[in-house]
């Protein structure tokens, strides 16, 4: 008697999920940001002049900084740099004063929001003679399209006392013969007693000239 063929386990027809396909991904996850709010991929909006220079000066002197906050150090480099600091209507502590006002208590960075603020609080005393809204543009011309100011190289300051020291013709003594008239050093020739083989006595100041008299009688 034939054997009754037992019944298969019903095959899966889910079909087997394939690799991810980078555009799907890619596409599903923007929709998804897009919800949010957030539409990936979009061209990002273009900085005004203000919102540029305040990067630049975020992020000047510290590597790690992003441009999105900015230091009280930097806050005051641009004030000073801008010009919003003119040392009549705008001193440095009024600048030191309304950064700790604008920012949190526990933060030490100010956002681009809180700058504008800040600007806000110094174009009242900077522009007195002007309407809030005139002075808000003034104070933000002052900043628009500038970047930190990179000081030079310090200059040495030249003063007769380092003149003196430096100059190689008023040396006397030991140190008077390490340099030639010019002022170049001798090298070791300066620095170490070398014996004289030519034959003739130290400081002899007609060195050298017998042959050319004796050559000169032929």
């Amino acid at each position: 008697m034939a054997d009754k063929a037992k019944p298969g386990k019903a095959a899966n027809k889910t079909p087997p999920k394939s690799p991810g396909d980078p555009a799907k991904e890619k596409s599903a996850k923007r929709l998804s940001l897009e919800s949010e709010g957030t539409n990936e991929g979009a061209t990002a909006p273009e900085l005004s002049a203000l919102e540029e220079a305040f990067r630049k000066f975020a992020i000047h002197g510290d590597t790690r900084a992003t441009g999105k906050e900015m230091h009280g150090k930097n806050w005051s480099k641009l004030c000073k740099d801008c010009q919003v600091i003119d040392g009549k209507n705008v001193t440095i502590t009024d600048v030191d004063i309304v950064f700790s006002k604008i920012k949190g208590k526990s933060c030490r960075t100010i956002t681009f929001e809180q700058f504008k603020e800040a600007l806000e609080e110094l174009s009242k005393k900077r522009f007195k003679d002007k309407s809030n809204e005139e002075a808000i543009q003034e104070i933000h011309k002052l900043i628009e399209g500038k970047a930190p100011i990179i000081s030079g190289v310090t200059k040495a300051i030249s003063s007769p006392t380092v003149s003196r020291l430096t100059d190689t013709s008023k040396f006397t003594g030991s140190h008077k013969e390490r340099f030639d008239p010019s002022g170049k050093g001798k090298g070791k020739a300066g620095r170490v007693d070398l014996v004289d083989e030519s034959g003739y006595v130290p400081g002899y100041k007609h060195a050298g000239t017998y042959d050319h008299k004796v050559q000169g009688g032929k």
